[in-house]
């Protein structure tokens, strides 16, 4: 199949680069009240810590509009400078010009050109583009498949009616929402704001739908792109689901920033959709965040739990310690750790990570041997198993990615 041109236009997001040649970009948004600066300041650096490199805050009242000067500067208290972005609906055009502050502290906005407002659309929209030049702010025009401009979508499905041969209605409906996405984008430019300084997105729940919608939008335009499903769902579904529909149009060069919208579980960690979109971008070899731990899914060899447990609590390790190991150890996200329950593939798996331990079967000598780029380098025994391979991989990261040579 043939690639897809990712976008040609880059856009500045606070700092941020999105589109052209730089790499995919990963944002989340928060689900707190936006009102609440103390509890929005403290997720979005949770998801600016977990790898979020925009992060979007819902902007829908007065009290929101006024507390996000004060969340911006909560952020920087806790030394965080993640670019954050408005997301506006219904009532942005009339927020943006009432709290000023608010509008300047903002890296972008987000516009749904379908809840702008129907009587006054345009000039609503026009409204928010000029408060975006005035304080050098790029847009997202993000069309939403639930919230499409309905005048529009009337419009096109009243000619297609009158066609001889209609098209069916979801062609139809994925036509307007590229129709609205590009005709925003043009006003937008007539009102004035630069061409490298638009964003667009098209929004929609299904995966096929997503990549449709996708593979038209890329060959209309040369703005970047963001992606995602607009509501991925929860647990495996939503996993799969963002997995599926991103991996196949990233593949074809389609998308410059993407985002996973999974629905927490009740207490669960806002900061897992972060980790999902970094290890879609991950696993298709497109950038890197973590090292990477291979672990065999264990079979009648490995009926002990005890493999399974350390390769949680490596992972578990390796996530704690990347902020520390990112500033100081460049590169070390690259690095591949194998952590194997048994002898059948444990020693081939782990001569080809950068360092791994084939453990034992359930049935085998209690010996795990531990290999350093590709050669045996000791074999571990006893009820200290975990730290010390832990240690070894603590030496290894040091050595490698602290400007020494490894070794074996």
């Amino acid at each position: 199949m043939t690639r897809a041109r990712r976008a040609t236009v880059t856009v500045d997001v606070g700092g941020i680069k999105v589109g052209g040649s730089h790499p995919v970009v990963v944002q989340s948004m928060t689900n707190t009240d936006t009102a609440d600066a103390d509890a929005t300041a403290i997720q979005v650096a949770r998801l600016a810590h977990a790898g979020s490199e925009l992060v979007r805050v819902t902007v829908n009242n007065d009290a929101a509009a006024a507390a996000v000067p004060e969340m911006l500067r909560k952020l920087l208290d806790l030394g965080v400078g993640v670019p954050v972005i408005g997301d506006f609906h219904y009532n942005g055009h009339q927020l943006l010009v009432e709290y000023p502050e608010m509008a300047k502290g903002l890296a972008k906005y987000r516009i749904n050109p379908g809840n702008v407002g129907a009587k006054r659309h345009d000039e609503n929209f026009q409204t928010i583009v000029r408060v975006a030049m005035e304080n050098g702010v790029p847009v997202r025009i993000g069309v939403n498949w639930g919230s499409l401009d309905q005048t529009l979508l009337t419009n096109l499905m009243d000619a297609n009616a009158k066609l001889a041969e209609p098209r069916e209605s979801r062609d139809v409906m994925i036509e307007a929402m590229i129709e609205s996405a590009m005709r925003s984008a043009e006003l937008a430019e007539e009102t004035g704001l630069g061409h490298d300084r638009i964003i667009l997105s098209a929004k929609v729940s299904n995966v096929r739908d997503l990549v449709d919608v996708y593979r038209i939008l890329a060959t209309r335009s040369d703005y970047p792109l963001h992606l995602g499903l607009t509501e991925a769902g929860l647990g495996m579904k939503g996993v799969v689901a963002s997995t599926a529909g991103l991996s196949i149009l990233l593949e074809e060069g389609i998308g410059d920033t993407i985002r996973v919208s999974l629905t927490p579980a009740p207490g669960g960690e806002r900061e897992e959709e972060v980790r999902v979109a970094q290890q879609v971008l991950q696993s298709m070899g497109m950038r890197s965040f973590l090292p990477q731990v291979s672990a065999c899914p264990g079979c009648g060899r490995t009926t002990s739990t005890f493999f399974q447990e350390m390769a949680e609590r490596i992972q578990a390790y390796l996530r704690a310690s990347m902020p520390e190991w990112r500033a100081r150890y460049p590169g070390v996200e690259e690095m591949t750790v194998a952590v194997m329950g048994c002898v059948v593939n444990g020693p081939g798996e782990s001569k080809h990570a950068n360092i791994g331990i084939s453990l034992p079967g359930t049935f085998e000598e209690p010996v795990a041997p531990v290999f350093i780029d590709g050669r045996l380098d000791r074999t571990l025994r006893g009820d200290r198993l975990v730290d010390e391979f832990i240690g070894i991989l603590d030496g290894y990261v040091e050595q490698r990615y602290g400007g020494a040579a490894v070794t074996a």
